[in-house]
């Protein structure tokens, strides 16, 4: 995986919800088959890298989020909750 952003961003530098989305599907397929534990920690740590490294914005933290949390359970929900505040506190 390249970096969040380039992920979440299109060409022009922009949010979209169609690139946000294709990256949901690519990390689903790249994990499938690992452990949830294993899933948190890689995505973490991409994460935290991107974030430290000035590529990675608050608001394109709480864009994945939104993207993400209708397709969790409450416990995930929670679980990726407590993800987004840590990076947002980097």
């Amino acid at each position: 995986m390249k970096n969040l952003r380039s992920h979440i961003q299109g060409k022009s530098g922009e949010q979209n919800e169609e690139n946000v989305e294709e990256l949901a599907k690519k990390i689903a397929a790249a994990y499938e088959g690992k452990s949830g534990a294993g899933i948190w920690l890689q995505i973490l740590a991409e994460a935290e890298k991107s974030k430290r490294a000035g590529t990675l914005s608050n608001a394109e933290i709480d864009e994945f989020y939104r993207q993400f949390e209708p397709m969790l359970s409450g416990e995930q929900k929670q679980q990726l909750r407590l993800v987004v505040e840590r990076l947002k506190g980097l």
